[in-house]
């Protein structure tokens, strides 16, 4: 049943990019769809987020799309087609998992965890043998289209794994605080024609430093961040209701009246 449901969805796309398909799905190519991808990649994320089991299974058949999507580009680029795609996943997922599929053995995420690393490193030393030390890197291989925040966490983690990291929490801390005063610093030495470069690159480093904490406390810090933004808006919001009531608007309202708004909003701890 789920394979002919499947080779139906591939069957609709080689439908619409034929010959008396759909004109807009036949203008379309790799780098077209691209933001499109993304947007569905975080309307799935929020679905998950609020629960939404029912607009989940939309949102991933919406992404799934997407990935027969660009299967039949490449089919039709000769490069590759959506059997490759999922012989592919499949072999590599029978390949990182020997402890299901194979000899060895694994009884915690920890434990499956190194031996996925060490499976990645081989697999990634085979695809770089022909090339010379100067050519290769670590931190080869990372997207450099990731959100910022997904790019810091991939890059520091695969830092840490050859021992490049800070021994504890506290050296975070530390190094976070010498991060703050070197801020402090250039807003306090006034304005000239680096300013703003300088100010980038301080906040920058400050931030790239916070999502190694998160990374540290074992805390996704795209996660963090979106609750932190839920968490605002619901109290902003709250506090533009409550001034509605009293028939005033924001602009009308003083910075003390709007904070002891918040503060109510925290103590009656408002949804998100």
């Amino acid at each position: 049943m789920t394979g002919q449901k499947f080779e139906r969805l591939v069957e609709i796309m080689a439908r619409l990019r034929g010959p008396d398909g759909c004109p807009w799905d036949k203008q379309q190519d790799f780098n077209s769809l691209k933001p499109m991808l993304v947007e569905e990649v975080y309307e799935v994320l929020e679905a998950i987020e609020n629960n939404d089991f029912e607009g989940l299974s939309e949102e991933l058949g919406d992404l799934l799309l997407h990935v027969v999507f660009y299967a039949h580009l490449g089919k039709e680029a000769g490069r590759f087609d959506i059997n490759t795609v999922i012989g592919q996943i499949s072999d590599k997922l029978i390949r990182r998992h020997p402890h299901v599929f194979g000899e060895e053995s694994a009884s915690t995420p920890e434990e499956v965890i190194k031996n996925w690393e060490v499976i990645k490193a081989q697999e990634k030393a085979q695809k770089l043998k022909n090339r010379t030390p100067e050519q290769r890197s670590l931190l080869e291989g990372i997207p450099s289209k990731l959100p910022a925040i997904h790019e810091a966490h991939q890059i520091s983690s695969r830092a840490a794994r050859v021992g490049f990291d800070w021994p504890d929490v506290e050296g975070i801390f530390e190094k976070l605080q010498e991060e703050v005063r070197e801020l402090r610093e250039v807003i306090a030495e006034g304005n000239d024609h680096r300013r703003r470069e300088r100010l980038e690159d301080e906040i920058g480093d400050m931030l790239f430093v916070i999502v190694n904490i998160a990374r540290f406390l074992k805390i996704d810090s795209e996660s963090a961040l979106k609750r932190a933004n839920r968490k605002f808006k619901a109290r902003f919001q709250y506090m533009e209701r409550e001034l509605a009531r009293q028939g005033k608007t924001l602009e009308q309202t003083n910075l003390d009246e709007m904070e002891a708004l918040w503060q109510k909003a925290k103590s009656e701890n408002v949804p998100t």
